[in-house]
């Protein structure tokens, strides 16, 4: 079976936090990894996760980026093809657009859709359009 993970279990297998929390959290996961689950994260929790670890446990973008790589490359733990696209732009913690940006006009370009903004940053992404 698949599961699909909550930004707060993924921030407490992430951070440790609270610890009783996390140790339940994770005690879930190793169960089902015994019992031959996956697990996937969305992503809209992928992006409450990113801006949850810099607004809440004072992580750096390139620090939460780099936990975010190594847990989509965790057993079990499978991520959109638009998370993977974004997280691996390179330099992507100074990037502008950004991680989430990159994330949201890619999974409007998989479906066809051409992703409309008003920020000027955009212009450098492929399928967009700036409204200005």
């Amino acid at each position: 079976m698949t599961f699909g993970l909550d930004t707060s279990v993924v921030l407490r297998l992430l951070t440790g936090e609270p610890p009783e929390l996390a140790a339940h959290a994770l005690a879930r996961y190793q169960q089902g990894m015994a019992n031959g689950d996956d697990f996937a994260v969305s992503d809209v929790v992928a992006a409450e996760t990113y801006y949850a670890l810099q607004h809440h446990y004072g992580k750096t973008k390139e620090e939460s980026l780099a936990a975010l790589m190594a847990f989509s490359s965790g057993e079990g733990i499978s991520f959109s093809p638009d998370f993977m696209a974004a997280i691996k732009t390179p330099n992507i913690h100074k990037a502008s657009p950004g991680f989430v940006d990159r994330m949201l006009v890619s999974g409007y370009a998989s479906k066809g859709q051409v992703t409309l903004s008003c920020e000027k940053s955009f212009r450098r992404l492929p399928d967009t359009e700036v409204i200005s």
